[in-house]
């Protein structure tokens, strides 16, 4: 859904940016994996809202590695992080309350925050 919603993000995919068939992205292997990686990401920060040194250090890592080596622009991360709950929020609707996505909004904004401050920290420029 991401990149039906935001096609220009394909740009930073050497692998599918020349795919237009959202059914073709949906069974790219490496699309699959990147979005495991994506979503072991946030998983790692949601086990670990405790710790705010390991959160801050998950996020770093990704940031840095988004605007050093794939040069991602970094409002990318609060168009991804919004389809992500839209699409948490269809796929579990019975049970997404108004409390989990008010949870989830501030996890939107928890990611944004930490990984827009690492592109700050390298030095980040267009």
């Amino acid at each position: 859904r991401f990149f039906v919603n935001f096609p220009s993000a394909k740009q930073y995919f050497s692998q599918f940016k020349h795919m237009e068939d959202p059914l073709e992205m949906e069974r790219s292997l490496q699309l699959r994996k990147h979005a495991r990686r994506v979503m072991g990401a946030i998983n790692t920060v949601v086990e670990n809202l405790n710790d705010s040194e390991k959160v801050s250090s998950v996020l770093a890592l990704v940031g840095k590695a988004h605007a050093l080596k794939h040069k991602v622009e970094p409002i990318y991360f609060k168009k991804l992080t919004g389809v992500i709950l839209e699409v948490i929020a269809e796929e579990y609707a019975n049970d997404f309350t108004p409390e989990a996505h008010s949870a989830w909004t501030k996890m939107k904004a928890l990611i944004y925050t930490h990984v827009t401050a690492a592109y700050k920290e390298v030095g980040w420029a267009q």
